[in-house]
């Protein structure tokens, strides 16, 4: 375990310094990442200053909303944006080094790749977080709550996102079509409050693709609006959904059949 650990540091270090080798393509992804979130940031607080709340949400509660799934994932683009090339090293063979190399091979895989605007979103979902948690009131005793649903949202994030990439051992083609659909759901739908949606979307995406516990569980449970006993959801969820990426990755590999796969 120690040596995986100590694998992936350095394999993400090789990462960083690669992407800050170009200094002008790396401030440049920075300086739009941050011009994105801001467009973002001011159409909510422009749609907040002509109704008071959404379906009960208010201001600083979808900050919080908004920059749990921001800091979610640009955690995920540090320590995993690789998982999307993997339909295409499935299609041409490039699968195939990883598989020789003494690491495990998903790891070397989410580890191939850093997305360069995770520095901006990092800042700017931490950020909402914090402005959000003020206006919102929540104690400062919910922190140690807020880490641990922290922890869970990026497991959750990764494996999902992980396991759509897995479907391309299937599917046979470069394109991550499934982990692309699943991406523009969440920026979507998970965005706004889950109870503005039909029971049957909730269902889906609390219990088949639980993004809700990426942003919207985690925000219910430091605001109140669920009790305190759901802290023991998301730790087990992403238990299963970490057991789950790992047999489909498993089962994916054990069928590849290299280049042309």
């Amino acid at each position: 375990m120690r040596h995986t650990a100590s694998t992936y540091a350095r394999l993400i270090a090789a990462q960083f310094r690669a992407i800050t080798e170009y200094p002008a393509d790396f401030w440049t992804m920075i300086s739009v990442a941050l011009i994105q979130q801001a467009a973002q940031l001011a159409f909510i607080a422009v749609v907040f200053a002509q109704v008071t709340t959404l379906d009960g949400w208010g201001f600083p509660q979808m900050l919080l909303l908004i920059g749990f799934m921001v800091l979610t994932d640009s955690v995920t683009e540090v320590g995993w944006d690789g998982a999307w090339t993997l339909g295409r090293k499935i299609v041409d063979g490039g699968l195939d080094y990883a598989i020789v190399r003494p690491a495990p091979v998903m790891m070397q895989i989410g580890s191939s790749a850093i997305g360069m605007q995770s520095a901006a979103n990092m800042t700017t979902g931490a950020t909402m977080i914090a402005v959000g948690w003020s206006g919102a009131g929540v104690p400062l005793s919910m922190i140690p709550a807020a880490v641990l649903l922290l922890l869970c949202a990026v497991v959750v994030q990764l494996t999902v996102i992980t396991i759509m990439n897995c479907a391309n051992f299937w599917l046979k083609g470069p394109s991550p079509v499934f982990a692309w659909l699943t991406a523009q759901t969440q920026e979507t739908a998970t965005r706004f409050p889950l109870t503005i949606y039909p029971k049957a979307v909730r269902t889906v995406l609390t219990w088949v693709v639980p993004l809700a516990f990426v942003n919207y569980v985690p925000v219910q449970i430091l605001t109140g609006g669920l009790p305190l006993w759901w802290l023991a959801v998301p730790p087990a969820v992403a238990l299963v959904l970490f057991a789950l990426a790992i047999l489909i990755a498993r089962a994916g590999i054990a069928r590849y059949e290299s280049a042309g796969h």
